[in-house]
């Protein structure tokens, strides 16, 4: 963890002199939800509440926070905001809220967006609390920064495993509700383990999550730095299949070839619905796969191919063999 910059040597807080920064163009995304009730949020979108055009009111609370965000918190830098915008979305039972500041100068509005969206949930508090004292502002998060020295930053992004911590080899990670319940059998993550041991990559047996958890699975998989993720299941249209939207989160590379490959494969019409995608996350190859032991399979027939090269790209090795590397997907020689 790096040094604390609003402390001097001695601890006591003070203001950074930033005056020997390039100015950048910066911009800060943060997000918060209010917990009510549905009655309350049905209230909000009829602007049926005695307070009237309460969303509208906090928006502008919230515009007008962060501008006065170095007022505020006394640490922070009088900035000259180039733009801010909210938006509150009612959803169910909660209104989510999201901030977007953007500046140019030297120093960050990570603290403007916050400040935004508290400001603008404190207001709609005031304007429901009538109807419901019990409310909640909660989960108030940076969730984006771009700008400066750092770059682009996201929440959901696996920092870079430094080398002495990256072990490569492979990783699988089997999404399935029911896999996860052993109320039923996974008949995919072991084949995969299998083929990719069959690569040369050493490979620990698969982890298997819920489709609900498999943004903590996919991240759990990354920490270490493996040189392949392969996941399997939940790629499909159902509701609860969330698996191309969590690992797109954590991709810095898309590769949308390598999942037209896959899809073009397939032997069955219904291999259209599926929405697996593939990429780079921090120089681990990302592959997702459907459910199905078919699936896995074509899909593992279509990686023969592609991953061999793929690997020698990522390490900068010329690749003049390529087509001597392919082999057959386990179980299908």
């Amino acid at each position: 963890m790096g040094r604390l910059t609003h402390l001097d040597d001695q601890g006591r807080a003070r203001m950074i002199d930033v005056g020997a920064k390039p100015e950048t163009r910066r911009e800060a995304v943060a997000q918060g939800r209010m917990v009510t009730t549905a009655e309350v949020v049905r209230l909000l979108v009829a602007d049926g509440l005695p307070k009237a055009d309460a969303l509208a009111t906090a928006r502008i609370a919230g515009i007008a926070g962060a501008k006065r965000t170095s007022d505020l918190i006394p640490l922070c830098h009088p900035l000259p905001i180039d733009a801010v915008s909210v938006e509150l979305q009612p959803e169910g039972e909660t209104v989510r809220i999201e901030a977007r500041v953007s500046t140019t100068g030297r120093t960050g509005v990570e603290m403007e967006a916050l400040t935004a969206v508290t400001i603008a949930g404190l207001t709609l508090h005031d304007m429901i609390k009538a109807v419901d004292p019990g409310a909640t502002l909660t989960d108030v998060q940076l969730v984006e920064k771009t700008g400066g020295k750092h770059g682009r930053w996201t929440r959901d992004r696996i920092p870079e495993a430094p080398e002495s911590v990256r072990r490569g080899g492979g990783r699988v990670l089997v999404v399935s509700t029911g896999a996860a319940a052993r109320t039923r059998q996974d008949t995919t993550g072991g084949r995969i383990v299998a083929w990719l041991r069959e690569q040369g990559l050493e490979t620990p047996d698969a982890s298997v999550v819920a489709d609900s958890d498999v943004a903590s699975g996919l991240r759990a998989a990354l920490a270490d730095g493996p040189e392949v993720l392969i996941t399997t299941g939940g790629t499909g249209p159902s509701p609860t299949d969330r698996t191309p939207e969590a690992t797109r989160a954590l991709l810095d590379r898309p590769l949308p070839g390598v999942a037209e490959a896959l899809r073009a494969r397939a032997g069955t019409p219904t291999a259209a619905l599926g929405r697996g995608i593939a990429g780079l996350a921090n120089g681990t190859v990302v592959v997702n796969l459907p459910g199905s032991a078919g699936g896995v399979d074509d899909g593992l027939a279509v990686l023969a191919d592609l991953l061999p090269h793929l690997r020698h790209q990522l390490r900068g090795e010329a690749d003049h063999e390529h087509g001597a590397h392919q082999s057959a997907p386990h179980g299908l020689r």
